[in-house]
């Protein structure tokens, strides 16, 4: 298994939707999913919770003889993070029951999916997050609970081969 990381990161002056130096807003952003083969997004902008966008690196520490005084850090390979999705349980929630289910019978099966950052108007993206090569590994239904009137809540989570950062 190959592991090819890319990041690409500028949002100076002029970025996209707000005034130079404001901070991007958590609230307001769309998922887009897109199984290998799919002409249109198996699902878009339906998630109220998104967690694991991360690009890591492992180091290597080295001790030498003779320097007990210091260690040799070295860059190791590049770690990326398992992405967690959280949305309301409805009629679109099939279509990914259906992905998980054709990715148990044909592992090799893979998406691209992207994380869009929107400005507050809720139209001008300012960021994306683009994740290649997904894999669906765990789709959880709601806990069921009669007393309770709460919204049922599906969990999806996919793993990521490489995570890329574009402006808007």
């Amino acid at each position: 298994m190959s592991l090819d990381i890319g990041l690409s990161v500028g949002f100076g002056p002029g970025n996209a939707g707000g005034p130079p130096g404001q901070p991007f807003t958590a609230f307001n952003f769309r998922v887009e999913i897109v199984p290998a083969g799919a002409s249109a997004p198996l699902v878009s902008a339906a998630f109220s919770e998104c967690d694991g966008l991360e690009l890591g690196m492992e180091v290597k520490t080295l001790r030498e003889g003779g320097f007990n005084d210091r260690q040799v850090r070295l860059a190791g390979p590049a770690t990326v993070g398992q992405l967690t999705l959280k949305r309301g349980m409805s009629g679109d929630s099939f279509e990914l029951w259906q992905w998980m289910s054709d990715s148990l019978a044909n592992p090799g099966q893979r998406a691209e999916a992207e994380v869009v950052l929107m400005a507050a108007d809720g139209r001008t993206p300012r960021a994306r997050f683009v994740l290649a090569r997904c894999l669906p590994v765990k789709l959880k239904a709601p806990p069921l609970n009669g007393r309770e009137g709460a919204v049922a809540i599906e969990e999806l989570q996919l793993a990521y081969e490489r995570i890329t950062v574009k402006k808007g």
